[in-house]
């Protein structure tokens, strides 16, 4: 969605008196009971109100609240920080971007970032002095990956699917809390379906088989529904397979009647219109409105109502079918407590008896410090030329546009401080080290610091916001954001790593960006190079604390970074079989998917499956002995993959299958076991229309990437 904070009101603040003692109040009550209940004490035009993103009945004490964007912090500030100066301004705890978030491999860790995110929200929804926020979360972003060039990298998890649906899980588990009745917030997933390129999105048409469509690109919001408890999610602006998304079969067919799904499936801004005026699917905006609601969608975020009433008077839509659309908008906001008088649930008091600013505790830097340095991947580390002892080193050349800078992304919120690299290292050398800085080489001021300092750090990578330019524009070819694909995967800064390792060799470079880059140069001819995401309020800390070793960085590549462009098939190809993702990569990659460092070493043996064979629905634990041979107290990474040798369908080379980041002090032996699901061993089968675990071998491949096996063994899969 490219605009604004959406409001949807649902159903807060004072409801009825308790004169009014009307069914949908009782809590005892079933809920099918209460929602039906309310539905009928509704006129039409309070019915086609509670279509829109205000869904309110004043008549019956019903008042509202609102969405809120919230992929890695809450956006409370709107878009891009729109709102930072205005009355609705408050600062929130800011994480690390998604992509970045992923590259911890560390579910647990994602949901304690989205429970303090989901904290936030109710405070900010329910505390008098602010009291205009919403509890209906956009969050997480649940498309795929699959190409880097897409604009909007940053939102996601990455290109696998098994990692993205388990984060997912994870981050709609952290928003709407571990009570069994009530929600804390409602995770709102987006934007279903395979939307993962932005120019011509409101034109082009994602096309490809069923198959991908259940193993791939459905896969985490799947996961998101059933597993993680989601009941909502945005639909994407394309086409799927030549139908426009917002009215896609498969709203209903699938995600309604397969997955169980009965809460909001809403429209993306404009969405709606574009029927019309992009996609030429329908010849009236009434006959537009009626395919909406037929298709699934409950809510609208742009104007619909006159179009709704023709369609309702021309008998397009029956009043019966806008009852069951908005059937599902008034279930979330009973799950989120709203249908009480006063409002139900363990999670009324946030802002209200407990009025301490979340955002202001220490815990909450604390944790988003420990975020950002678990994301830190340590790409390359030569002779181990990282971590610099600060006892050492005297004087440091700190360079690049990257080093003294936290920026926001479109989504981001407004932190409450920030911490650059620049800051974050002068802090934790104090008085020890002489700092030189250098934004850029005017004047050869980089080349001059380097050249006189011990050592020298380049930080550089993208601009989130493409340096404030208009919708659509990007600042180079290799920036992207929503509505701008990238144009190019090099990075044009690299040069400036270039003249800095010219005057002084010992230089680690730091690629602070929201996308994979071809860092051929760098990769060749720099001792040690690193990634960090964008944006976290802690980036300079994480970074610092890394760098001199006070944290082995343990994080892990969630794409496949390649070494040209031309190795991309053309990005409107939505078949990854034809050579995307490390699923189907055909060349070496410049890193592999999975791939990071640490500042120790690991020795893996062992490997056992608890069983030779594996059946439906069983889940096999596969185990191994993990030891820490190097000089480090250090987390791994151990990836579990799957390989098909001898199937009759078409499989990847391999897939990831499981995962455990773990903690090991050096010279200790841990035991480690990952469950194998044989639920995630299966493959659609298309003439079936079921999932299918397919009778043969399996080989079982275990170590720290993709590319780096450590150990393997085989199972057989026992089909049906």
């Amino acid at each position: 969605m490219k605009t604004r904070i959406v409001f949807l009101s649902f159903l807060f603040g004072s409801l009825l008196s308790s004169a009014q003692n009307y069914p949908f109040l009782d809590k005892t009550l079933p809920e099918d009971q209460r929602i039906r209940n309310l539905i009928s004490l509704m006129t039409t035009d309070e019915k086609i109100s509670c279509l829109s993103t205000r869904i309110s009945v004043p008549r019956l004490g019903i008042k509202g609240t609102h969405t809120i964007e919230g992929l890695h912090g809450l956006a409370y500030s709107g878009p891009a920080n729109w709102a930072v100066k205005g009355p609705k301004a408050s600062p929130t705890t800011t994480f690390p971007q998604s992509i970045g978030l992923a590259e911890s491999w560390d579910p647990g860790l994602l949901r304690k970032v989205a429970d303090q995110e989901a904290t936030e929200c109710r405070y900010l929804a329910q505390n008098a002095r602010f009291g205009t926020a919403g509890l209906v979360v956009f969050a997480p972003n649940a498309d795929m990956g699959r190409d880097i060039r897409w604009g909007r990298t940053e939102e996601c998890y990455g290109e696998d699917p098994f990692l993205s649906g388990t984060l997912v899980t994870a981050y709609v588990r952290g928003l709407q809390g571990d009570d069994p009745v009530y929600w804390k917030t409602a995770s709102l997933m987006k934007h279903f379906l395979a939307n993962s390129n932005e120019n011509n999105r409101a034109y082009n048409s994602s096309d490809f088989d069923e198959r991908l469509f259940r193993e791939y690109y459905s896969w985490a919001f799947w996961k998101g529904v059933t597993d993680g408890g989601s009941q909502a999610f945005m639909a994407a602006y394309n086409k799927y397979n030549g139908i426009p998304c917002t009215v896609h079969p498969v709203l209903r067919n699938v995600t309604m009647k397969d997955w169980g799904l009965r809460g909001i499936i809403c429209t993306d801004g404009g969405a709606f219109k574009q029927l019309l005026t992009t996609h030429a699917y329908y010849s009236s905006l009434p006959v537009a409105a009626a395919e909406c609601i037929k298709a699934g969608v409950t809510i609208f975020l742009d104007d619909y109502r006159a179009s709704v009433k023709s369609a309702l008077e021309n008998k397009l839509i029956t009043e019966k079918e806008i009852e069951e659309a908005i059937y599902g908008n008034l279930r979330v906001a009973l799950k989120l407590g709203l249908l009480e008088n006063p409002a139900g649930g363990p999670y009324t008091g946030i802002g209200v008896t407990d009025t301490v600013e979340p955002w202001t505790r220490k815990e909450a830097g604390e944790l988003a410090r420990l975020a950002t340095e678990k994301s830190i991947v340590l790409m390359k580390n030569d002779n181990k030329f990282l971590p610099f002892n600060k006892e050492n080193i005297r004087s440091v050349a700190i360079i690049g546009p990257s080093a003294n800078s936290v920026i926001s992304d479109w989504y981001g919120g407004n932190p409450p401080y920030k911490v650059s690299i620049l800051k974050g290292i002068k802090d934790l050398l104090g008085d020890k080290a002489t700092i030189r800085f250098a934004a850029s080489n005017k004047a050869d001021s980089a080349v001059t610091a380097a050249r006189e300092s011990d050592v020298a750090i380049v930080c550089i990578g993208n601009h989130p916001l493409s340096y404030g330019l208009g919708w659509g524009q990007n600042h180079v070819a290799s920036d992207g954001r929503e509505d701008v694909d990238r144009q190019a995967i090099s990075l044009e800064q690299e040069d400036l790593a270039r003249l800095v390792y010219a005057a002084n060799p010992k230089t680690a470079l730091i690629i602070v960006s929201s996308f994979p880059y071809a860092v051929n140069w760098s990769k060749e001819h720099l001792p040690a190079i690193i990634h960090v995401s964008q944006s976290s309020q802690e980036l300079g800390n994480a970074v610092a604390n890394v760098v001199f070793g006070k944290v082995s960085p343990a994080g892990r590549l969630v794409q496949t970074w390649i070494s040209s462009i031309d190795q991309l098939p053309p990005i409107l190809d939505y078949n990854i079989r034809d050579g995307r993702t490390y699923l189907y990569f055909r060349n070496t990659p410049l890193f592999p998917f999975g791939h990071g460092l640490t500042y120790t070493t690991f020795r893996y043996s062992g490997l056992k499956a608890e069983r030779k064979t594996i059946k439906d629905h069983e889940v096999l634990p596969v185990t191994f002995t993990l030891e820490n041979t190097g000089d480090f107290d250090s987390d791994e990474v151990c990836q579990l993959y799957a390989a098909y040798p001898g199937s009759k369908v078409d499989r990847p080379a391999k897939a990831l299958k499981g995962f455990a980041r773990v903690f090991v002090p050096k010279g200790k032996t841990i035991k480690i076991t990952i469950p194998l699901r044989a639920d995630d061993l299966r493959y659609w089968d298309q003439a079936q229309q079921k999932w299918v675990l397919e009778p043969g071998n399996i080989r079982l491949l275990v170590g720290s990437s993709s590319a780096d096996i450590r150990v393997e063994t085989t199972v057989a899969a026992v089909g049906e």
